[in-house]
């Protein structure tokens, strides 16, 4: 919000020191007012079941009161203190930056050599230097070597020149902190602008020069170059260095450059008087939380990361130089040291009190200007909404019973370990107990959402084209922890998958009976599922469809029991898509129009229904619109959707019956194939003999019906036999799967004649072009001469056209024996 606001502003031509702070801040509450319901609404949009009483804004008075309590608290117990270390900066916002909010990327940039003459010496004696930043060199308080290194260990203990600083000497020292291989093996050492540097200067003891303002000019240690951008003055000092005969040489070199998150400027390692908290007693409850099994991270994965960050965990910089946030409630007495005078206190009327008691009543005291880190009053968010400090610990615990944080894995240590660690100190409990961490939402590409590259996703944009369910269900199918790329293609995929299932509802609405006619749907509701015995009372492929619903209620449960949301969503797809769609309701089309018992068309009626709901059920966390509507559409549906009870688990399932219409499936793809393979109309109708034992024979013909509408075949001309019919070599043979064949009477299905005149034809065609390919290939000139990807493409190909032409010459001899056996 903060930086949206300045760049309206710097748009207009103002700065906000132009403004002034309250008029800044009002600025900002206007654009808060104007456009801060925007995120709201989209999360509204996307169908968040929300308690929206309980919104909350950051800066709302009684989330105020809670920042300002913990940091009165941690300040009493000596966990917060004042003063004057390195932190990153940010040059145009003008304010410390977190670590965890500078990202760092690879750009191309370059590596200065430079001469330090050694004090004494001859002009041969000097130490080449390779830096990335050469303008820092003003700051340098030490040369160091590696004591290991041969090459300067006669240089150890003697004072170096640094450049272009009418002759400032600096020790020259060794530590074995430096990299003899990196550069020429010679470190210089400038503790107020690296913080590798700032803490080696603190080990040994170095003094630490600051050469920079805060907007990134030089001061006033720089000398000459006082007043120049930092970048203009790398360029000046390097011209001057060469100049001077010290510039020894200038490569290109990759740096790995830090850049701010908000403003994606390059920050500067800069000596500032900031806020810290001491982290290291928080960190050690929030790592024996997770040791103790009180908080469980998923993925598991993510859970050594969070182990190692809170284990090596530095102080935390909260202060920042801004003009929007929580003031940092602290207040220092006009005319006294700002470092060793101060008050900590909860509002100006008590600080000016404790002022009052220690100096007099005429004391005058002023706020500190600067506020929090916004992650400092996130930290406290799940108890500061309930009303802390108010609420005790033990109410804390009564609302938060089994609460899980459902978050991106990209804020585990700005927003998760922070609330974890706040938690624990000041309620004395985790605010949750399990942290489930999904991806980041990346462009198509993979590229991160910013405004800079201009690929931001609106969702309402999303919604609009795509509809809300369609989103939910595409974000919900990625993978714990990993980045997910929004594609028009996923997207597209599941908006089909809404129109499929919308479709299905409609097809089972339009067939079931109309509400006046009682006594049908007396008949449906004596069919019922949760016993084997009624399971096996059902006809084949409703006992198929209704087991496989009953093994995938298990199996969804236990993936959402397991946070597995990814499985869920592939899970129910695959079985609303490949099961219920392709198979039963096809199949379930011979029992409602083509079959001549009503009994046969309720009991379709009554699995479609059950199957239906249940799908409906397992998808509404999903798909919240879209299922709702269509439960509602569903006759007897006294509830909503979303209050109904989940479906129960550990119904029966009938694994015979699985095989059995699995076997059935194999037949018709068997068919279905051979009907493409000989280009036979979509409506014409074929013969077939169905070959297999018995047993088999005995649960595939009472699917007759099934078979002959899937498979479209001549129902009156369907053989069920144990053995292979007479004309079976003038037909074309099957073998579905092991036992089950069937033999389909090429002239039921092709003009034999006619297909052998077009499969001569076409074997002339396809022969011209294989041999074409292997002219190419015995070439010497073509496989010595053209490149490897090229040769091993036509090979390839001529493997293809082989294989093809063997496919059509066995086929077209197959045609040819059957004309002469018919003549």
């Amino acid at each position: 919000m903060l930086l949206v606001v300045e760049r309206m502003l710097a748009s207009e031509g103002i700065q906000r020191v132009d403004l002034g702070r309250e008029e800044f801040a009002k600025r900002i509450w206007d654009w808060k007012e104007k456009y801060g319901g925007t995120i709201t609404n989209q999360i509204k949009r996307l169908g968040a079941s929300c308690d929206w009483t309980r919104e909350r804004f950051t800066l709302d008075a009684e989330l105020s009161r809670a920042v300002v309590e913990a940091f009165v608290r941690l300040h009493e117990k000596g966990l917060i203190y004042q003063g004057s270390y390195l932190v990153n900066w940010s040059p145009n916002l003008q304010t410390a930056v977190s670590d965890l909010e500078v990202e760092y990327s690879q750009e191309p940039g370059a590596l200065y050599y430079i001469k330090y003459r050694v004090a004494g010496g001859s002009r041969d004696d000097y130490l080449t230097i390779a830096t990335t930043r050469p303008e820092t060199l003003f700051g340098d308080t030490a040369v160091a070597v590696n004591p290991e290194d041969e090459r300067y260990s006669k240089y150890i203990g003697k004072m170096a020149i640094v450049p272009l600083t009418f002759g400032r000497h600096v020790p020259i020292i060794s530590d074995k902190y430096v990299d003899k291989d990196f550069g020429t093996g010679v470190l210089k050492i400038s503790p107020g602008h690296d913080h590798n540097d700032y803490l080696l200067a603190r080990k040994l003891g170095l003094p630490i020069l600051n050469v920079m303002n805060k907007d990134a000019t030089l001061n006033e240690v720089a000398g000459l170059y006082c007043g120049l951008d930092r970048f203009e003055a790398r360029k000046k000092l390097w011209s001057d260095l060469e100049e001077t005969g010290l510039a020894v040489k200038k490569e290109a070199y990759n740096l790995r450059v830090p850049r701010s998150q908000r403003g994606g400027e390059i920050v500067e390692p800069l000596i500032s008087k900031q806020w810290f908290v001491t982290m290291e007693p928080l960190a050690e409850k929030a790592l024996k939380a997770v040791e103790k099994g009180e908080l469980t991270i998923m993925p598991e994965r993510f859970e050594k990361i969070y182990k190692h960050w809170l284990s090596n965990i530095k102080d935390w910089c909260i202060s920042r130089q801004l003009w929007w946030g929580h003031r940092i409630p602290v207040w220092y007495i006009v005319g006294k040291d700002s470092e060793e005078e101060y008050i900590v206190a909860r509002n100006g009327a008590e600080a000016l009190e404790k002022a009052q008691e220690k100096y007099g009543k005429h004391v005058e005291i002023y706020q500190d200007p600067d506020v929090l880190d916004t992650w400092f009053s996130s930290g406290l968010w799940p108890f500061s909404t309930l009303g802390w400090p108010d609420v005790s610990a033990e109410d804390f615990k009564r609302f938060y019973p089994t609460s899980i944080l459902e978050t991106g894995h990209d804020i585990l240590f700005f927003w998760v370990a922070r609330m974890v660690m706040m938690g624990i100190e000041f309620t004395g409990t985790v605010p949750f107990t399990n942290v489930y961490l999904h991806g980041l939402i990346r462009d198509s590409q993979g590229r991160k959402m910013s405004k800079t590259l201009g690929n931001v996703i609106d969702p309402l944009d999303t919604i609009q084209e795509y509809g809300t369910d369609a989103l939910r269900f595409t974000l919900a199918l990625g993978t714990p922890g990993q980045d997910l790329n929004l594609s028009v293609e996923r997207l597209a995929s599941n908006k089909a998958f809404t129109n499929k299932l919308w479709n299905a509802g409609k097809f089972i609405l339009q067939n079931l009976p109309s509400k006046s006619d009682l006594s049908s749907w007396e008949a449906l509701s004596i069919y019922k599922f949760d016993m084997v015995e009624s399971l096996l009372k059902l006809p084949l492929a409703e006992r198929w469809v209704v087991s496989k619903l009953h093994i995938l209620i298990d199996t969804v449960t236990s993936s959402y029991d397991k946070y597995f949301f990814g499985d869920v969503g592939r899970e129910l797809y695959d079985f609303f898509w490949a099961d219920f769609a392709d198979w039963y309701i096809e199949a379930s089309k011979a029992r409602l129009y083509h079959s001549e018992s009503q009994s046969r068309a309720s009991v379709a009626q009554s699995v479609l229904l059950y199957v239906f709901g249940n799908i409906l059920k397992m998808l509404h966390p999903f798909m919240p619109f879209v299922t709702e509507e269509l439960w509602q559409a569903l006759p007897s549906r006294e509830e909503a959707l979303m209050a109904s009870a989940w479906p129960l688990t550990s119904l029966p399932r009938h694994v015979e019956s699985i095989k059995q219409f699995e076997n059935l499936q194999a037949l018709t793809r068997s068919i279905r194939n051979i009907r493409a393979e000989y280009s036979v109309e979509p409506a014409k109708r074929i013969s077939a003999s169905i070959v297999a034992s018995s047993e088999v024979i005995e649960y595939i013909s009472r699917e007759k019906e099934v078979l002959a509408l899937l498979c479209r075949l001549d129902l009156q001309n369907m053989i069920f036999t144990d053995s292979a019919p007479g004309n079976a070599n003038q037909s074309v043979h099957i073998v579905a799967s092991e036992g089950l064949e069937a033999n389909l009477p090429l002239a039921d299905m092709v003009d034999i004649s006619s297909e052998v005149e077009r499969l001569s034809k076409r074997l002339v065609k396809m022969q011209a072009e294989y041999d074409g390919l292997m002219a190419r290939l015995s070439s010497p000139s073509f496989v010595e001469k053209a490149p490897e990807h090229i040769v091993r493409g036509v090979q390839e190909k001529a493997r293809e056209a082989e294989e093809k032409l063997m496919l059509t010459r066995n086929q077209l001899a197959f045609l040819e024996s059957s004309v002469l056996v018919s003549k």
